[in-house]
């Protein structure tokens, strides 16, 4: 990072000064552009690159999970404020019936001329006629205030709803302000990428993508190193990653098995951050289409399906078990067994079977 100097007393003129922006723009190309995360340096080597396109995304994957979150949360506020503007139309409706009958009575009251009972007793031709009317006109009193009553307290629910629709537009919109910077994070980060990758060969790409982008083994944590024996990922797709797989261990009942059948059918499909099928996903995408299709409802985010079913430890892992990934829960898998699992890796490769160990285990739940 390029040092703050003090103001210098005295100019700084030819050689000197060509010398001292040359010094500040090789400082500023390998500043800090993306939350730690340098441009490349010329001189870095090809698994230097590779290290840093993995950081940038984990990075673009920690923000896409953020971006679902607020995509979920954004949807939710939508249709609460349909619900709300809806129930409000329904109610001024009702408020505008209630009051139209209210008119309709003091119409009627004023046509009738609002004559002493006494007098209209003694001008009626049917005097039990009138009694009847009598009492029928002290009901439609009483009615008629009640009818009050409930106009003002349709009034006071249609102010209420009015509130709260105004409140859950002010959630919609920072939830969309949300998206949109999250969006703007993923999109850099992915850039980034983008520009370190190709400084790569078409072969060391290549190399790259067949390894889903786990570069060495040094994230396996302690946890993995007791678990089940990983067997060696083909990196293939298809019909063919399915039969590299060859786990041979049967999912523990119904719901895992139409899970794990799902996550195979989309081998080979490509990662899109945000997405959930059926033709792209991500990580959190794929886990929750797979087991939507079984019949089972996930939160949309990687840290809300941790929290989803019962937690279980790596030695218990058994196949359709959810298993998450880095310190801040970014990552998600479908477990199959045998140490394998199929995910959505990042954009460099498709959805695909992987070891479990080739990045840093967080925990598992299981939902089926």
């Amino acid at each position: 990072m390029a040092a703050h100097r003090k103001a210098k007393q005295r100019s700084i003129g030819g050689n000197t000064a060509r010398t001292a922006v040359t010094i500040a723009l090789a400082g500023a190309a390998t500043a800090t552009g993306f939350d730690g995360v340098g441009h490349a340096d010329p001189q870095l080597s090809p698994a230097q690159v590779k290290a840093q396109v993995d950081k940038l995304y984990v990075e673009a994957e920690a923000a896409t999970q953020k971006y679902d979150g607020a995509k979920e949360k954004a949807g939710q506020a939508e249709a609460n404020l349909r619900k709300l503007r809806d129930e409000a139309a329904r109610r001024e409706d009702k408020l505008n019936s209630a009051r139209d009958a209210l008119g309709s009575m003091a119409a009627a009251q004023y046509r009738s001329g609002g004559l002493d009972p006494v007098v209209q007793l003694a001008l009626s031709d049917h005097p039990d006629q009138y009694l009847e009317g009598a009492a029928f006109a002290e009901r439609v009193g009483t009615r008629q205030s009640a009818e009050v009553d409930g106009v003002r307290r349709q009034l006071r629910e249609l102010e209420q709803l009015r509130s709260a629709a105004h409140i859950e537009l002010a959630s919609l919109s920072s939830r969309q302000a949300e998206l949109k910077r999250q969006k703007k994070t993923i999109n850099e980060k992915l850039g980034a990428a983008r520009q370190l990758l190709a400084r790569l060969t078409p072969q060391e790409r290549t190399q790259y993508a067949e390894r889903g982008g786990a570069d060495d083994q040094q994230h396996v944590s302690r946890d993995a190193a007791r678990g089940p024996a990983p067997v060696a990922s083909s990196g293939a797709s298809g019909a063919s990653g399915a039969a590299a797989a060859g786990s041979g261990v049967a999912a523990p009942n119904s719901r895992a098995a139409a899970a794990i059948a799902y996550a195979y059918s989309k081998l080979g499909s490509p990662y899109v951050w945000g997405a959930t099928g059926p033709d792209a996903f991500d990580c959190s995408g794929l886990a929750q289409a797979a087991y939507r299709s079984a019949g089972i409802s996930l939160p949309r985010t990687t840290y809300s399906q941790i929290n989803a079913g019962r937690r279980v430890t790596l030695s218990e892992l058994q196949p359709g078990d959810l298993v998450f990934f880095y310190a801040g829960i970014t990552h998600v898998g479908i477990y199959i067994g045998n140490g394998q699992m199929i995910h959505a890796p990042n954009p460099s490769a498709p959805v695909r079977v992987a070891p479990i160990n080739e990045m840093p285990f967080a925990g598992a739940t299981r939902v089926a």
